[in-house]
């Protein structure tokens, strides 16, 4: 019998390889190239359908290995995304500027002002402004948490056309304020800093912003960006509101080898 012949390396060789073909080509594919019986064939696949329910761990390590495998893919898209679109994540005209403008370090926040999250992070964000002469944050306008937010970040994006040095004090109120975010209270807040009312609806009504907020997507989209808030820092892209050790450990780490790891 094939099972009794088998060394037990080679039993567990055929049966990593086994779940190898099975996730990598169909059965039929499988059989065809094989040259055994179909007797044997089915002997080899009771052996490795035994080694698999003794050891069950195998399918977990092949599970992570995966997840291992995509995520290092998604880094090299990333970083090459963030090197093709520099000047679009870095230096847009079209985006909010808090901090140094001429900061040697710079990340750039995706985020909503509806964004639950975004608001617990603003603290953090203003902590390592204070802290950090030398640092600059560009926030991406980037509503996507329903009518009210498009409608407050028009207003924003407006603001940042006509007004660009109220934006600081601006963001720092509209996103630190309780409840929903929206039109009517981001022209509020705006008119409250001493921003015209009506060159503010005017500059609403501009065109570039809704270009503004496609490109912002699509940059979103390529970057694999789906929540509030992302950074990018460096060549990295950072999910969710880590918090402000985190952040700044990155930063020190760029200054200090030039990447976020050292």
């Amino acid at each position: 019998m094939i099972a009794s012949a088998l060394p037990r390396t080679l039993v567990h060789a055929l049966a990593v390889a086994g779940v190898a073909l099975s996730v990598a080509l169909p059965v039929r594919a499988v059989a065809e190239e094989m040259t055994i019986s179909d007797a044997n064939r089915k002997e080899i696949e009771t052996i490795i359908r035994a080694y698999l329910l003794e050891n069950p761990e195998v399918l977990l390590e092949a599970q992570q290995a995966l997840e291992d495998k995509q995520a290092a893919e998604q880094r090299d898209q990333q970083r090459a995304v963030i090197g093709a679109a520099s000047g679009d994540l870095f230096d847009s005209e079209h985006d909010g500027l808090v901090g140094n403008p001429q900061g040697s370090v710079t990340i750039v926040e995706f985020f909503d002002y509806n964004c639950g999250y975004c608001k617990r992070a603003l603290d953090d964000m203003q902590a390592m402004v204070e802290a950090d002469k030398d640092l600059r944050f560009v926030l991406k306008e980037f509503p996507i948490l329903g009518e009210d937010s498009q409608k407050a970040h028009v207003v924003s994006q407006a603001l940042i056309t006509i007004a660009p040095e109220k934006y600081p004090e601006f963001h720092q109120q509209l996103l630190g304020s309780r409840g929903r975010a929206t039109e009517d209270k981001a022209i509020e807040i705006a008119t409250g800093l001493g921003v015209d009312e009506a060159a503010l609806r005017k500059a609403m009504k501009d065109p570039q912003i809704i270009a503004t907020f496609r490109k912002t997507y699509d940059l979103a989209n390529k970057l694999s960006i789906t929540g509030t808030p992302s950074y990018v820092v460096g060549d990295e892209v950072v999910f969710g509101a880590l918090g402000h050790d985190v952040l700044s450990a990155k930063v020190e780490n760029l200054r200090a080898c030039n990447s976020t790891e050292c």
